[in-house]
């Protein structure tokens, strides 16, 4: 249990009320995955725009849970916002992606979703 995420800013957050805290576990399976495929086709895509849209939609739910790749998230964020496009930001997208996979499974598990 949360070796892949952390939940002491989501308990902080609910106020340790455990429904809570499952309603933003839910939340997080239901958002978090589909804005990292988005981010994930749009760096494929090289759209700049969608990529800097769903990092930065994800920015939030990344750091409550603490996921541990805030800053590469931001790296992959800017690198749509300023459009580098003579960065490869492949390295830090699979960083980002096996992140929320790794969480995204360790989730369901332990909230049995």
């Amino acid at each position: 249990m949360e070796q892949h995420y952390k939940l002491f800013r989501v308990k902080e957050l609910a106020d340790n009320d455990q429904e809570f805290i499952t309603a933003l576990a839910e939340a997080f399976l239901g958002e978090v995955p589909e804005d990292a495929e988005r981010l994930k086709k749009a760096v494929a895509d090289k759209d700049y725009y969608t990529a800097y849209q769903a990092a930065h939609k994800m920015k939030p739910t990344v750091d409550l849970f603490e996921l541990g790749v805030l800053d590469t998230l931001i790296e992959v964020q800017d690198w749509g916002k300023f459009e580098k496009k003579e960065e490869d930001i492949t390295a830090q997208l699979n960083v980002v992606l096996t992140a929320v996979d790794n969480a995204v499974a360790e989730i369901k598990e332990d909230f049995n979703l």
